[in-house]
Parts: structure tokens; sequence; C-alpha cells
């Protein structure tokens, strides 16, 4: 039915509580453009399901009626309606070998799926994300790992004092949190044993900047990568500031003919062309953001044979904390060899042997791997995904769906973000069919 959505409840994860949208966007759809909202009940969705019959949403879980349905994370197939539109994070386009069956099952059925992920303007940016609230939940997971893992080690420092994401119920109280952990860094210094306490921040997007917000509000001194090294070497150090170094495409990858330039363009269009140069700094960080796109023809970040190397040696390396905030399995980072959620959310990879521990104990570095780290703070990712949709919503409501692909009425956006259709692949995503 035209001009109706639905929004379903989410079933992959029972820590999932984000929203597409919430009450008040679905108040401004229904009274600003004549949408009718069907919301599926779900008990631990962080709005509440009267807050949606009070925007006027209907509660029920029959979502036949929909032109579209919203969801956030993949969608089991059992829950899927033949010939059915839906919207959500689908992690497909790469060819991950885990969600292939989901996606044949959306090709057998002629259910047209849209994914977040692709809906982007003329200049290829992506306009509906979590990707900020990625990066927050992430540095401060890492931090909270970071403080555990010292206190193992016997040290006692700041950190301790950050608890992990759930704890807050606000980004503002995090905030607070992170001040005053600046604060006592500045009056009391770290332990000399994490002096020069080092993060690197792979990326420059919407992850990393979320990350290095928080990060700022501790007396942290920037260094440009090419300086690291001379840096280290200089051993003229502070024990009452935290580092950053922000890592960018041409500091993490190099072009395999020494006498050749790094060209962006060339490295994304031709990835086997460069060999990774992030391993080289790897002795000098104490904790790594990793935020990067990443797809397996690129070259990898970290690999298990460079932390094996890094771990090899007499002494303790610098590294206790990789916080994955891209966690691709075996991807950029091949020591994150699994996903993991909030109730245990970080394992030790140990080099030596593969072997991986749960917790933060063992003789290698932690990992933390969350894949839905946004669901950490969920009221204000929720708000803030559903402003950047918003806009989009309207028009999808409105549009014919069973019509052929060619034939849609859509804005370009939502077009590109199209990867099924009608029982076929769209031909920007014709490529997936060789992982299917």
């Amino acid at each position: 039915m035209k001009n109706c959505i639905g929004i379903r409840k989410e079933t992959k994860d029972v820590t999932q509580q984000r929203v597409p949208l919430s009450p008040d966007q679905v108040r401004t759809l229904i009274e600003d453009h004549g949408v009718r909202v069907l919301v599926e009940p779900m008990e631990k969705r962080i709005f509440p399901d009267a807050d949606y019959m009070a925007a006027g949403a209907e509660l029920t879980a029959d979502l036949s009626d929909a032109n579209v349905v919203f969801g956030v994370k993949e969608i089991d197939q059992r829950y899927m309606q033949d010939g059915k539109s839906y919207v959500f994070f689908s992690h497909t386009i790469k060819g991950q070998s885990y969600n292939m069956s989901m996606l044949q099952h959306i090709l057998d059925r002629e259910i047209s799926l849209f994914d977040y992920e692709l809906i982007k303007d003329d200049e290829g940016q992506r306009k509906v994300f979590f990707g900020n609230f990625a990066g927050y939940a992430g540095i401060i997971d890492s931090i909270w790992a970071m403080g555990r893992r010292l206190e193992h080690e016997g040290l006692s420092t700041p950190f301790r004092n950050i608890e992990y994401a759930t704890s807050y119920g606000l980004l503002s109280e995090a905030e607070e949190a992170f001040r005053e952990v600046g604060a006592q860094i500045t009056n009391e210094g770290l332990p000399s044993e994490l002096v020069p306490f080092v993060c690197g921040f792979t990326g420059y997007g919407n992850v990393s900047r979320g990350a290095q917000h928080l990060y700022d509000l501790l007396p942290s001194v920037n260094i440009a990568p090419r300086d690291l090294a001379a840096f280290m070497e200089a051993g003229e150090f502070s024990d009452r500031v935290v580092y950053k170094v922000e890592f960018r495409e041409e500091d993490m990858f190099a072009p395999k003919d020494p006498a050749a330039p790094f060209v962006l363009q060339e490295f994304y269009d031709h990835p086997e062309r460069y060999d990774n140069a992030f391993e080289q700094y790897l002795p000098h960080l104490t904790m790594m953001l990793n935020g990067i796109y990443w797809e397996p023809r690129y070259p990898r970040l970290v690999t298990t044979e460079a932390a094996r190397r890094l771990f090899s040696g007499d002494t303790r390396p610098s590294l206790r904390v990789i916080g994955d905030v891209t966690c691709d399995i075996d991807g950029s980072v091949q020591l994150t060899v699994k996903e993991t959620n909030a109730l245990n959310p970080v394992f030790v990879f140990e080099p030596a042997s593969g072997y991986v521990r749960d917790g933060w104990e063992g003789d290698g570095p932690v990992i933390l791997a969350v894949d839905k780290l946004p669901t950490e703070l969920p009221r204000e990712a929720s708000a803030a995904f559903g402003a950047s949709l918003l806009p989009f919503v309207p028009a999808l409501a409105a549009a014919d769906l069973t019509r052929p692909f060619a034939e849609l009425d859509l804005p370009a956006a939502l077009s590109r973000s199209l990867i099924a259709h009608g029982g076929s692949l769209t031909p920007e995503f014709e490529y997936i069919r060789q992982y299917l």
C-alpha cells in the first residue's frame, strides 16, 4: 500500500535497541507527509511502543500493508514477506559469505532490498549513517578495555574510571567522564611503563571523527605519521598527555614500485599495485582504533604474521588494545577472528599460538570487535540516524515499487541503494552473483 511504511522489531541480537526512526520522526511523517506508519511491537526497543502510539503510529505485528519496511540489522529470511520491500544494513555488497543465503532468499522471493550504506549523494558521500556513534562507542569501549588490561598488568591508571559505553545514558555523560580522566592525567600523570601513550586512528570519516571527538577531551597531542618514528627515537615524552596519530590512505599503503608516487584514485582502482605500509607503525602504538572501509581486494592493515613478530620478543610490546570498529572478520585487522557484543565485548588474540581467549588477560592484544557499537548509545544514535533518513522516507513510501527497476520513480540516492528488485540484482550489483 502506497504511503504506508512499517518499522520492524529487531531479531538478530538480544542487545539491539536501535530504531531507524524515532517517535518524533514518525509524528512528522504522519502529520506533515500523510504517511501511515505501522510499528511491530518490540519489548527492548529504546523508545517504548507507547511512544510510537502517542505519535500516531499503529502498533501491529502484521506489516503486510506497508509499501516498504524499515529495520536496522539483517533480517532472518523467516521474517521476510515475499515480494515486500525492505530497507536495512544488509552487509552483502562485499559478497560477505555469512549473508549470501539471505540474499539468495531475497532474490528467490522477489523481495526488494535497499541498503542504508548505499544512500549517497552524487559525490559518493553517505547520507544515512550511524558512523559518529560507532566511533563514540568504539573509543569509550577501547579505553574501558585499556583500563582493565592495565589493571591486569598491575598498572593503576585513570583509564580505569571509564565505564563500558552502555553505562552512560547519554553521550554528554561519557564526555564528562573523559574530561575527568583527562584532568587526572594532567594532574597525576601516567605510569612510566605506559609513556608515551600513543593511539593510532585509521581513517578520517565519521567513525574516526566520532572517536577522536572523545579522545581529544583528554590532554592529547597530535603527531603526524611521518614524524612518529623520529618522535619515538628522540625519547622526549610527557606522562601528562596522550598522543594521537591519524592515518590516511597514503600513510597506510605504499606503491609496490618504490619509484611510484601514491595516487589515491589509483589505489581505489588498482589496490593490487599497493602494499601494506601500516605495520611499520605498530611497535609505536599503545592502542589502535580502526575505522576504515575495507574490501578483500585491499591490503590488510594488521596481519597475524606482523602481530606474531611484534609479540615474539623478550619485552612486552606497547600495543595493548585494538578497537576494531570496522569489524570485518578476517579483514583489515586479521586478528579480528570473530564478532562480539556488549555482553562479551573483548577477547585476546595470542599471536604465538593463534589462541583466542575471551576477556583482557593473555599474551597478545585485546581486540574489541562489537559489530553493533551504535546500539550502546541507542537513544541519541537512533535520533541522529532517523534525522538523516527522514528526508528520504516520503518518496520511498509513495513509490510504486511493483514497477521494473528501470521504471522506478525514485530519487537517485535511493535508486543507487537498491541492491535487489523483482528477483534480480540491480545492474550496479550484478557482480555479487559470483558470491552466491
